[in-house]
Formats: structure tokens, sequence, C-alpha cells
């Protein structure tokens, strides 16, 4: 049979609502985490005191891993439905990993969004929504998760449902986007096998809902583009950097280019979960090694493309941003930290160019002084040195981004113009 069409999803959602457990429970029911690894888990779980977090411990063990530098596996786990196959992003719910959510965000094709039964949508799930939909994910899944902590109360997922809907609709989302699902992950109710315990509920498990989504298009015909997540040294190997492929093909033999530091050289391995590839198209996460190009020449950050068509470096950019959360007021030549693709750096920001009123879009005021919590705006950034971006409508990847300060993301947006570095 064909190979299935791809699609990368990421769990979302506030900490202690359940997202590590949905996405254990999903890998188990789903086939893609064995009966012996699972036992595996359980025992760590109990050793630890913690045995319903079993589940859970499905993709932290990965992280781990990931620490003591074993497997360059990142933090995404593979899994088969009918229709499609699954990468699953499990993006952290505490506040200090937003960043990381967002590295996540902004590679997901889909968003599954965990709600506890009982508390409802809470500060962080209306962040992560919102993240999501700026950062383009057009996609989502709402599941509401521990319905066995309310009896499985129809009338209880009504109420959060509605809710959802009525958050999400009010931040740009259209209703006919959304799917809302109730669940039990730690039971196991209606993520991969219906249950009689939610026998009024008439939609499709989890798995199944997931199934019913669209892959993207693969952007084959586009220039290659990898931002660089890590970068491993292997010995007797060298430097082997890890990251997506979003547009292009890479295949072994091609001549690329490093940017910012322009540092060419030949793609020898490519590798991803182990398997070596004979070439490597958008959204697979890969590691490959590149001669010519040591550990000194190449970070997170930067952009891998080919020499003929070279990822574009900055000198500023004009974007469309919202402002999610500041406690004062954003002046010109404020300087936070910005998450652009994998890079993460101080940008300016050179000028405040129009306020926009965030339902319609159409423009409230011209230069304003300033931008505070709920606007949206055109602006123009500096990045305070080099790094690689593109418009959001030539490379959506390479084009979206988060500016965090103070612990927090306070906002984000997307790359309407670029003006080069020459």
């Amino acid at each position: 049979m064909a190979d299935k069409e791809l699609i990368n999803v990421v769990f979302i959602g506030h900490v202690d609502h359940g997202k590590s457990t949905t996405v254990g429970r999903l890998l188990y029911d789903g086939g893609a985490l064995s009966e012996q690894e699972y036992r595996k888990l359980e025992e760590i779980a109990k050793e630890k005191g913690k045995g319903t977090f079993a589940f859970a411990y499905a993709m932290d063990n990965l992280k781990e891993e990931r620490e003591r530098g074993v497997t360059i596996d990142v933090s995404y786990k593979r899994f088969d439905a009918k229709k499609h196959q699954f990468t699953i992003i499990d993006a952290p719910g505490h506040r200090d990993f937003v960043k990381n959510m967002i590295t996540g965000t902004s590679q997901a094709d889909a968003a599954v969004l965990v709600v506890a039964a009982k508390e409802g949508p809470q500060p962080q799930t209306k962040e992560h929504a919102f993240l999501s939909q700026v950062m383009g994910i057009k996609q989502l899944v709402v599941a509401i998760n521990k319905m066995d902590e309310v009896n499985y109360d129809e009338a209880k997922f009504k109420e959060v449902s509605d809710e959802m809907t009525k958050m999400l609709t009010g931040i740009g989302y259209k209703a006919e986007n959304l799917k809302v699902v109730p669940i039990s992950a730690w039971k196991g109710d209606n993520v991969a096998k219906a249950s009689d315990n939610l026998k009024w509920f008439s939609g499709k498990t989890l798995i199944d809902t997931l199934d019913d989504l669209t892959a993207p298009p693969a952007p084959i015909d586009k220039a290659l583009r990898i931002p660089v997540q890590d970068v491993y040294n292997i010995k007797g190997v060298g430097a082997i950097p890890v990251g997506r492929v979003e547009t292009g093909i890479l295949k072994s033999g091609t001549k690329v280019v490093v940017m910012p530091s322009g540092k060419e050289g030949e793609v020898k391995d490519i590798e991803e979960h182990h398997e070596k590839l004979q070439e490597a198209k958008p959204g697979n996460n890969i590691g490959f090694s590149i001669r010519g190009v040591g550990s000194g020449d190449i970070g997170r950050g930067d952009v891998i493309g080919p020499i003929n068509d070279k990822p574009t470096v900055v000198k500023s950019f004009t974007a469309q941003i919202v402002v999610l959360n500041h406690p004062t007021a954003i002046p010109v030549g404020y300087t936070p930290v910005f998450h652009l693709h994998t890079a993460q750096l101080s940008m300016t920001l050179t000028e405040i160019q129009k306020k926009l009123d965030p339902k319609t879009g159409a423009v409230a005021e011209e230069n304003p002084k300033f931008l505070k919590t709920g606007d949206a705006a055109i602006v123009k950034i500096t990045p305070t040195k080099p790094v690689c971006a593109e418009k959001f409508a030539d490379f959506p990847a390479l084009g979206r981004f988060a500016i965090r300060d103070m612990g927090q993301t306070v906002a984000a947006g997307v790359i309407l113009e670029i003006e080069e570095k020459k």
C-alpha cells in the first residue's frame, strides 16, 4: 500500500490536565507502545509511587534519553491510524515550558487541546489555544479528559464543550474546524476504543477523530529549509544536526549551506527514528551529517538550505503581531526574546506602524506610541544579531514567532515582509 500521509500533531493544554497520559494511552491502545514497554513504565511509576503516571512516562522517558544523548529521537512518537501516520509532539504544559510548546506548535499540522472535565478551561488553556491559532494551526481537536472524575456526566461534557467552543471561536477558530471529544485517558475511555461509559456520545474516538483530519500538502516543490533544533557530537561521527525538514527534499550527497554563517558542505548519512533514509521530505524529523561542517560551524537556530537558494538572513522584517499578555505597555525600542523556528534571540521593536482591530483586522490607529494586552498591530522588528527568517506566506514554519519576556509569552506573530541582510 502507498505510504500513508503524515500528520504532525501537538498535544497542548493546561498543566495537570492529562496531556502526557493522553499521549501514552493513545500510543498504548493504538499499538505504538508495546505491552513490554508499558509494563516497564508501570514499574517505574510504581517505584516512584505514582501509579497513574505510567502513560505519562511514555514520552518523558524519551526526554531523559535525550538529555543523555543516546538517541536522535527528540520527543516525538510515531503511530499509525487507518488512514494516516502520525507524529506526536508532546508539548509541556508547565508555564516555564512555553518555549518548547512554541517550538512544538510551530511544527504541527494539528493540535489536541486537552482540558480536564472538572476544572474546565484554565488561563493556560486559552494561552495555548491562542498561540496555536496565531502559529497557523487550523485544525484543532478538543479532548475533554478525566470524564471518569465527573462520573461520565453528559451535562458536564456539554457545559465544558460549549465553553471551549465559545472561547475558541472568540479567538478566531472556525466552528467547522473544531471537534470536541470526551475521554478518560487514565481509564482508556474513547481514546482508541469506544466505551460503554460514554454511550451518550455519538461521535468518534480520539484516534478516529484525528484520522479524519487532513494531511497538509507536502511542500516538496519549495526550496529546502531545515531549521536546526540541536547538534549532537557523536564519537567517530562528528557533528549531527537534528531538525525537521520544513520544505523541499534532502538527499544524501546534496550540497548545502548553513546560514547565517554561510558554511558549505555535503550531506552524508540521513537517519530518522534510527532508520537510514535515502531522502528526507517535509515532516521528517532527522539527524544527519554534513561533510565539511564541524560542531563549531553549526548550532540551534541555524537554517540549512541548498547552495543555489540560500535561507534568507534578515536585517529587519515587518510582522503582524498580537499582544497576548503584558503587565504594562510595549513601547518602540522594546527588546525581548523572540522564538522564531528553532532560533531564540533578542530583537528590537523598531516601529509600530499600525494598530489593528483584532476582530476585523481593520486599521484602528496609525503609528501608536505603544501596544498593550489584546492589541493586534503591524510592526517593524530588527534582530540584534544575524538570523534566518522567511515570509510566512512563502515558508510558514520560518515566518512565525513568539515573543517571550518575564517568564511568559508576551506576543506572537507572523512575518509579512523581509529586508534582507546584504
